[in-house]
């Protein structure tokens, strides 16, 4: 079972295990528009909570994604490398940045439920 927490700066993070998926929410790509870059960090990385891990540039401009936790990347999503559009097609699916294996669990304790970050808006 996996359980998605989200950020004030309106990232998202999904846990299933130890391992951790982070995107950005439906209402951040919205704010930044048409993606049409994506620089995603490399696969052995270790990132600490509040780093900057991505770099997303629009049509508007050019925004650092952070991460809301502390690990090592275990994977990247090519995919929106290749093609930074799936981003604004599905933030919060098939449009996830990286995957990092999680240093300190209870990192997720200062993280916001679905409700909290709604309020957020």
């Amino acid at each position: 079972m996996s359980s998605t927490y989200y950020t004030e700066d309106h990232e998202w993070i999904t846990i299933e295990g130890d391992v951790a998926t982070i995107g950005i929410t439906d209402h951040a790509q919205e704010q930044l528009g048409d993606l049409v870059f994506v620089e995603l960090p490399e696969v052995g990385n270790n990132v600490a909570k509040g780093d900057d891990a991505v770099v997303v540039e629009s049509v508007k401009a050019a925004s650092d994604v952070y991460s809301p936790v502390t690990g090592e990347v275990v994977e990247v999503n090519q995919a929106v490398s290749d093609d930074p559009t799936l981003v604004n097609s599905a933030a919060q699916s098939d449009g996830w940045f990286f995957k990092i294996r999680l240093s300190d669990k209870s990192e997720l304790d200062g993280l916001l439920d679905e409700a909290g970050y709604q309020s957020t808006l």
